[in-house]
């Protein structure tokens, strides 16, 4: 008798658990008198009558159906197995389970900004998590026309609209275009949130989103590093001299023709001038009252200012054409006509 009990009797379980499958349907097979359900951990399991909710089991272990499962189904709690005949129903296992996905953008997002009108190209990378968290809607849009449904499928539809997520939250939180690592933890907030609601309509949760770096040209990218190691120079003036000082060392600047080695020493004498510009405005004490267009006065009036006086130039017996105190012309006079300086 054992025999006939059981031998149309079988095992209700997800047969081959994988770890990025979302969920797996057992169906097309009638349950008989005697079946067993068995639950492992990290699983729920839904019995479905025609598409709708029978009842939805949490625990794990191994469940006698007749006796555990049966009393609690909504519509079938008086069900009676027959001889050869069973309970048609369908099992939906559910993996519990949070999923970590990581993600890329495939393109580059061309994000708005001022100075570039095509955009600036920006690539991004990160994870995402994510779980079922609606098992009514899963079944509504999902389940009720797949078979199964993996971390993939999820992925597929994330990524397709995650480009102009990019784009918004970028946009709004990235204040520093060249800078946008400070606001990754913004962007990112504010891109699990939209994704969230748009995943809720399948029965997804998005517990979490991670920006976790931020990439752009390779000449941008160059240009930030290069910015970052001239820091000190202080302003972009610099940065430039310094830059075409760098480029004409290394040899990488190179000449033209005539008119371009013009044109690059006339940059260089113009870079120079300027140095020395900003040096001498940064050292005031450069600047001696007595470096006018006559240095010799110059010098006279420092050491009258020391209280000395410079040696008149008739000690040697020559009287000169020019006082050397003041520049003026002279006539071979002893004295100077203008300021008096003894000429010899």
């Amino acid at each position: 008798m054992g025999f006939f009990r059981n031998q149309f009797a079988n095992v209700v379980e997800w047969e081959e658990f994988r770890d990025d499958m979302i969920f797996w349907k057992w169906n097309n097979r009638e349950i008989k008198k005697g079946s067993k359900l068995i639950i492992r951990s990290g699983q729920d399991a839904i019995f479905l009558n025609n598409g709708k909710v029978e009842g939805i089991f949490q625990d794990e272990g191994s469940f006698d159906v007749d006796s555990d499962i049966i009393p609690f189904l909504s519509t079938l709690k008086g069900f009676k197995f027959g001889f050869n005949s069973g309970m048609r129903v369908e099992v939906l296992f559910v993996n519990t389970k949070e999923f970590t996905v990581r993600w890329g953008t495939q393109s580059p997002v061309l994000i708005p900004a001022p100075q570039l009108p095509g955009g600036m190209p920006i690539r991004a990378n990160g994870t995402f998590t994510f779980k079922v968290s609606d098992y009514v809607a899963l079944i509504d849009k999902v389940a009720g026309i797949k078979q199964s449904y993996v971390v993939e499928d999820v992925k597929i539809r994330i990524t397709a609209v995650l480009d102009q997520l990019l784009m918004k939250w970028i946009s709004r939180e990235g204040k520093d275009m060249f800078n946008l690592q400070a606001n990754a933890s913004d962007i990112a907030n504010g891109i699990r949130e939209d994704l969230d609601m748009q995943m809720m309509s399948i029965g997804i949760g998005i517990t979490g989103f991670q920006v976790m770096s931020f990439n752009y040209p390779q000449e941008i990218q160059d240009m930030i590093t290069k910015t970052a190691s001239h820091e000190m120079i202080g302003n972009m003036q610099k940065y430039q001299q310094v830059s075409m000082t760098d480029g004409i060392a290394s040899g990488k600047v190179q000449s033209g023709g005539t008119a371009a080695d013009m044109a690059g020493m006339m940059m260089g004498m113009n870079m120079a001038n300027e140095m020395m510009k900003n040096m001498n405005t940064n050292n005031p004490n450069a600047n001696n009252a007595g470096q006018g267009a006559n240095p010799a006065a110059g010098q006279q009036a420092n050491n009258g200012q020391n209280g000395t006086s410079a040696p008149a130039s008739g000690e040697s017996g020559i009287t000169p054409k020019f006082c050397p105190n003041c520049g003026t012309k002279n006539e071979g006079s002893k004295f100077c006509p203008n300021c008096g300086y003894k000429l010899a």
